[in-house]
């Protein structure tokens, strides 16, 4: 229960009710108003005060619904009187119950955010409806091992953030999982851990992670790094290398959805023109996987030919996923690849096991 509070703090509570208890489907008449102000807020104010406050709350700006109700009685001469009740008050809100479900489950089922952050992110959003809502979304959850380790997910996104907009280049530490299930800090081969100096040109979402799209300092290609795999970063005051000088650039700026349709993996590497034939049953998988501007030709019943632009390692990783329903045609040298790794993988499964 709340401690007694001054009558001047009347209105703040009001509101506070109308944001814990109501909506569309739960609204709340003046009398109950009262109930709930004075029995957890420890504060007992008649019905016009309530009606003055809430109607204080309109006129600042607050989106409150009510109904009418016309009631009738007689005053002390026995005249016969028509009055106007006001009731059924909520508040709109900002977000309907299904978009706050969307965000919560967006946040719950990616794979970036660390567990605890997740659930204070939860919390937060849930806290945006009511007390209905909060019941229905507390037992939707997602195991604490399903996410990242990196508790510095939040500060790196904020200082990447910071440092697009200045122009500037980043320095950070690598981090990967090893044996003992543990992230630990990549190192050169001397056993050194390995500083990374890059240029940062975008932050996607892909797959349930956080990528940022951009160049290593020391090379002139194009990179993606696992944002929750970054560790002690720090914003540098050089100025960024431009986009546009890369190699793959074709010398223009970074076209985002040109480069996620040819990155589907989020594989760095050289794009190409990549022609496959591919059963019919998984049509689906690949509108899904390469988006709508693949071509498709030599249709039959059961099979068609796709020609996709792509990185070489996202078709060859797609190709491995989808072995038993696709075969690469074009290029010769992604052919051939794919030839060998199947080979070795096929001596592998015929080897007995011990």
């Amino acid at each position: 229960m709340y401690t007694k509070q001054p009558k001047k703090l009347a209105i703040m509570n009001i509101l506070d009710i109308l944001k814990r208890y109501t909506d569309e489907n739960h609204r709340l008449s003046q009398r109950e108003i009262q109930d709930i102000l004075q029995r957890e807020y420890d504060m007992k104010i008649d019905r016009k005060a309530v009606k003055r406050n809430l109607m204080n709350l309109i006129e600042f700006g607050y989106d409150i619904n009510y109904s009418e109700c016309r009631r009738k009685s007689r005053d002390k001469n026995g005249s016969e009187q028509e009055n106007v009740i006001l009731t059924g008050f909520y508040l709109e809100r900002e977000f309907t119950d299904s978009e706050l479900r969307l965000l919560i489950d967006s946040v719950l089922f990616s794979n970036h955010i660390p567990y605890q952050q997740d659930r204070e992110l939860v919390e937060k959003l849930s806290a945006l409806s009511n007390v209905y809502f909060r019941s229905r979304v507390k037992h939707i959850t997602r195991m604490p091992e399903d996410k990242t380790d990196n508790k510095q997910l939040f500060y790196n996104v904020e200082l990447l953030d910071e440092a697009i907009d200045a122009g500037r280049k980043v320095r950070f530490r690598y981090l990967e999982y090893r044996s003992d299930k543990r992230l630990h800090e990549r190192c050169h081969r001397d056993g050194s851990v390995r500083d990374y100096i890059i240029n940062p040109y975008q932050l996607v979402a892909k797959e349930g992670k956080y990528y940022l799209i951009c160049n290593n300092d020391k090379y002139d290609n194009v990179s993606n790094y696992r944002v929750d795999r970054m560790a002690d970063m720090e914003i540098l005051p050089d100025p960024v290398k431009p986009f546009k000088a890369l190699r793959g650039s074709d010398g223009k700026p970074l076209d985002l959805n040109a480069y996620m349709e040819k990155h589907i993996y989020m594989f760095s590497g050289e794009n190409t023109r990549v022609v496959f034939r591919a059963q019919k049953n998984v049509l689906s998988d690949i509108i899904d996987v390469f988006g709508k501007d693949v071509r498709f030709s030599d249709e039959t019943d059961t099979h068609i030919t796709v020609t996709a632009d792509v990185n070489e390692p996202a078709m060859e990783q797609f190709a491995k996923t989808y072995t038993p329903f696709v075969e690469i045609i074009k290029p010769a040298a992604l052919r051939e690849k794919m030839i060998y790794n199947l080979s070795v993988g096929l001596e592998k499964y015929q080897n007995e096991v011990n």
